[in-house]
């Protein structure tokens, strides 16, 4: 699994504390504003970053239709053919219609998937035991169930690397945490440090049961190290979250319904959480994470 340089170990995720060094080099105290020639660097570091990870083989992207799935779609289109973009959900969610739209503009090979309830109930408890009972609640079920049910479609392609955009809202201030924090780039650091036991844990253990890898450009070292150099008004601004990154997406030529499509968590943008809470009725649980708890 890919995500920073020298995270695993003999197998391993490093230990919370060798990650919080690590995000300790990401911290500075002088901050750059000039924002042209920001949007210029940024857009050379992402696409690097994007263009050195493109596998010698045919490969996916899970897509949401967001800003951070699209562009890493956008940018892979101009450099090769060789992927299949990956998306589900429940119903006519809002991710598959983005999907859908975004697909269709760019001619880019697109695969979807409609799950019932009682395919969306499979998923649920596969990767609630392939979670363990240690990292699992409605949030790490929902995000992790919406990639297992990818990786089902991947797999069948003999896919098995898989780029994602996990990463963005820390460093680009993507969350109303960030909007509502009094310092915005000591939430996007503190968003850093949590990020090993809320999400690399979660991609780690799925990765490795399905035996996949998770290719995460906006996770590379000199794109976190630059965008926490950023000063904090340019990655909320006019209004949007992720500004900054949103401004590079457009500039490069994305379409802005996608570089400005308003963050919706994986969970909720495939209807994923909405799915839960059915399968835990269906089930006899009135809660969530009632449901959950009865899984083990």
């Amino acid at each position: 699994m890919v995500i920073l340089s020298n995270i695993v170990k003999d197998g391993k995720l490093i230990s919370q504390e060798d990650w919080e060094k690590k995000i300790n080099k990401f911290k500075h105290d002088n901050f750059l504003n000039d924002q042209k020639e920001i949007e210029i660097k940024l857009q050379k570091l992402i696409i690097n970053a994007i263009k050195k990870r493109i596998p010698n083989e045919k490969f996916g992207i899970f897509l949401s239709g967001g800003v951070d799935s699209s562009f890493i779609s956008y940018v892979c289109k101009k450099f090769t053919n060789n992927f299949t973009c990956y998306s589900v959900g429940t119903g006519e969610s809002a991710d598959i219609n983005s999907a859908r739209k975004f697909s269709e503009m760019y001619n880019i090979n697109w695969k979807h998937k409609i799950l019932t309830i009682d395919e969306m109930e499979d998923v649920i408890v596969r990767t609630a035991k392939i979670l363990s009972k240690e990292t699992t609640d409605a949030v790490s079920i929902g995000v992790g169930s919406v990639e297992l049910a990818c990786i089902d479609m991947a797999k069948k392609d003999n896919i098995t690397y898989l780029f994602g955009g996990i990463g963005s809202e820390e460093i680009f201030a993507g969350y109303k945490r960030h909007e509502d924090s009094i310092d915005i780039n000591e939430e996007c650091l503190k968003g850093l440090y949590g990020m090993l036991q809320r999400d690399l844990i979660r991609d780690f253990k799925i990765a490795n049961a399905t035996n996949v890898n998770f290719l995460t450009p906006l996770l590379d070292n000199d794109v976190v190290d630059y965008s926490m150099k950023i000063d904090s008004k340019l990655k909320i601004k006019e209004g949007y979250k992720k500004y900054i990154f949103r401004k590079v997406a457009s500039n490069y030529g994305m379409d802005d319904f996608f570089s400005f499509r308003p963050k919706k968590a994986a969970q909720y943008g495939s209807n994923f959480h909405k799915a839960l809470k059915k399968v835990a009725k269906k089930n006899g649980h009135n809660y969530i994470k009632e449901y959950l708890k009865s899984l083990f």
